[in-house]
């Protein structure tokens, strides 16, 4: 029996089969909004890159290649769907922050670190 698939590139718009839901209230014909990080072949850490709209994570990861990493540039690459980041109140942060302030100890100053020790 011979099955087509479909495959879906970024700004192509279809049915949606076994991917991630649009959002409520939104329209049909959107998918949802991925943030995109990447870590490049000389760091230790993912960096955020952009953002970019796919129908699930498996187009996302393929679509954050061919836009963000055309040079290879990086090693890895992780999206997230954005509806799952949550973010601190800017303006809240005082009150946030304010119960490490008082642990001086916490500070790198009260530490003698070797010189052969990178990446602290």
């Amino acid at each position: 029996m011979l099955q087509l698939i479909k495959k879906y590139y970024y700004g192509d718009y279809g049915e949606i089969e076994g991917g991630a839901a649009p959002a409520p209230g939104s329209n049909s014909r959107e998918w949802p909004l991925w943030e995109v990080f990447i870590r490049s072949k000389q760091g230790l850490d993912h960096k955020h890159v952009g953002s970019l709209h796919a129908a699930d994570a498996a187009m996302a990861i393929e679509n954050a290649r061919d836009v963000y990493t055309r040079r290879m540039e990086g090693v890895s690459i992780w999206v997230v769907e954005s509806k799952y980041i949550h973010a601190s109140n800017p303006d809240e942060s005082d009150a946030l922050y304010d119960p490490a302030n008082d642990k001086i100890y916490r500070h790198p100053t009260f530490y003698q670190l070797p010189d052969e020790l990178k990446y602290m």
